[in-house]
C-alpha cells in the first residue's frame, strides 16, 4: 500500500498532497451498452484512432502546463472499454505524460479491459507501451448471469483472457457483481471461492445497484426485473463477501475493494485520500488545486462535442467550479471514510474547522458504528454495511 503521506500536517491549500496526483483518461467507446451501466459509454460504428490520439496528447500538454513541478503517482485508463484502444494510442499517451511530468518510481498505470479473446490479444502491446496493471471487467464466473447482465463474453473467454493477462502483467485485478438476479447465498459462496482461487491479489466486488437512467432502471420501474435479492439476502451476501475475502488474506481496504498487502489500487487511493487528479476525455471529472484554490473539473459527455472543443479551442473542459472549503472537507470525509484506514481528524479540521460535530461523533460511537483512535476516524465493521447512513448522519 502507499506510504501514510496523509499524516503530514499540511495547510488547506496544500491538502491535495495528502493523496497525491493522478491522471484519469476516459475512453468513451464500448462494443455494447450493458443494461446496468450508468457510466459515460457509447457504441459507434467506427473510430478515428489517430484523431483521438492527437486530442488526448493535446489535453495532456494543456494540463501539464498548469501543473508543472508535480510528481505523477498514477494513471488510469477507464471507460467505456479502454481495451478497444489501439496499443499505439496507449503507448503514445504514456510516452507523452512521462515527458511532461516527473513520475514516481512506483508509477502505476492501469488499463480497464473487457475479457474477450480479441482484446486479450492486445495485452502484450499495452504492456510494451507502459501499462503496469490490468483491471478486468469479468463481472461473473457463470454464463447465465453474464447473459442477464448483458455481457458479450462467456466464462470460458473470461478465463482465457485472464490467463493471458496473468502471464503478461505482474498486477491484475478483476470485477465481480453480486446480489444479482436469482443468486443464492450458496451460489455466491461457490463463485467467490473460485474467484479467490484464481491467484489474484486484488478483487473489486460490487453489489448490483439499479440506477435510474439505465436499462435495468427502466425495467425495474416497470416491474420487469425479477429475482433481485431481498434486503436480508443482500446483507447475507455482503457478510459472505467479507468473511471469505478475509480468510483468503484479501480483506476489504475500501467498501467494495479487497486486496492483499501492497496490492491496493494506487490510483483509486488518490480519489479516496482526496488527492488531485486531472480528468481527460468525454465525461471525465477532476479535482485540481491551482493558485491555492481547489477546482472541480468536468467535460462534455458527448464524444463528438469533447473532440470538437479540443480541436477547435484547445480545451476539452467545461468551465471550472471553485470548491468551497466546507465542501472540500465534506468530500474528503465522504471519500476517506470508505477506506478501512479512515481519515485524519486533524486533516479534515484543517480544511474546514468545525465540520465534525462532537455530538454526532459521540452518538455514532455509542452505536458502535464508528471508532476514533487518536487522530483516526474510522467506520467500524458494524457500520460498514450501513455506511451511507453513517455518512448522512455525519454530514447532515
Amino acid at each position: 500500500m502507499l506510504s501514510a503521506s496523509w499524516s503530514k500536517p499540511l495547510n488547506a491549500t496544500e491538502d491535495w498532497m495528502n493523496g497525491g496526483f493522478g491522471l484519469y483518461i476516459h475512453w468513451p467507446f464500448c462494443q455494447a451498452k450493458c443494461p446496468y451501466c450508468d457510466f459515460n459509454s457509447h457504441v459507434v460504428n467506427s473510430i478515428d484512432h489517430q484523431r483521438w490520439t492527437t486530442a488526448y496528447l493535446s489535453e495532456i500538454d494543456r494540463i501539464a502546463d498548469e501543473t508543472q513541478g508535480r510528481v505523477l503517482n498514477s494513471v488510469f485508463f477507464g471507460g467505456g472499454t479502454p481495451s478497444m484502444m489501439h496499443p499505439d494510442t496507449v503507448a503514445a499517451i504514456i510516452e507523452k505524460l512521462k515527458s511532461r511530468w516527473s513520475c514516481a518510481n512506483d508509477l502505476e498505470i492501469t488499463l480497464e479491459a473487457n475479457p474477450t479473446s480479441v482484446e486479450a490479444g492486445r495485452f502484450k502491446g499495452y504492456r510494451d507501451g507502459g501499462v503496469s496493471r490490468i483491471s478486468m471487467g469479468i463481472q461473473s464466473l457463470r454464463d447465465e448471469p453474464l447473459r442477464l447482465l448483458g455481457r458479450l463474453h462467456s466464462v470460458a473467454e473470461a478465463k482465457q483472457a485472464f490467463d493471458i493477462a496473468r502471464k503478461t502483467f505482474d498486477r491484475i485485478s478483476f470485477d465481480l457483481i453480486y446480489a444479482r438476479q436469482y443468486q443464492t447465498a450458496d451460489d455466491w459462496k461457490a463463485e467467490l471461492s473460485e474467484a479467490l482461487a484464481m491467484s489474484v491479489d486484488h478483487l473489486s466486488l460490487y453489489q448490483l445497484t439499479v440506477e435510474d437512467g439505465t436499462a435495468f432502471g427502466t425495467r425495474f420501474a416497470a416491474g420487469k426485473l425479477p429475482g433481485l435479492p431481498s434486503e436480508d439476502l443482500g446483507a447475507e451476501l455482503y457478510e459472505i463477501t467479507q468473511e471469505f475475502c478475509e480468510q483468503a488474506g484479501m480483506p476489504a481496504y475500501e467498501v467494495s475493494n479487497h486486496a492483499s498487502d501492497m496490492a491496493w489500487s494506487r490510483h483509486n487511493l488518490i480519489y479516496w485520500r482526496y488527492g488531485d487528479y486531472a480528468g481527460i476525455g468525454p465525461g471525465a471529472h477532476g479535482r485540481l488545486t491551482l493558485n491555492n484554490q481547489r477546482m472541480a473539473t468536468t467535460t462534455p459527455l458527448a464524444p463528438t462535442e469533447w473532440l470538437k472543443r479540443v480541436e477547435e479551442f484547445g480545451n476539452g473542459e467545461d468551465p471550472r467550479e471553485l470548491i468551497k472549503a466546507k465542501d472540500q472537507a465534506l468530500e474528503a470525509l465522504l471519500m476517506g471514510l470508505r477506506l478501512s484506514e479512515g481519515v485524519s481528524i486533524r486533516r479534515i479540521e484543517t480544511i474546514f474547522n468545525g465540520i465534525l460535530d462532537p455530538s454526532k461523533l459521540e452518538y455514532l460511537g455509542d452505536l458502535g458504528l464508528i471508532s476514533i483512535d487518536q487522530d483516526r476516524l474510522q467506520v467500524s465493521p458494524k457500520g460498514r454495511p450501513v455506511l451511507n447512513g453513517v455518512l448522512r448522519e455525519l454530514t447532515a
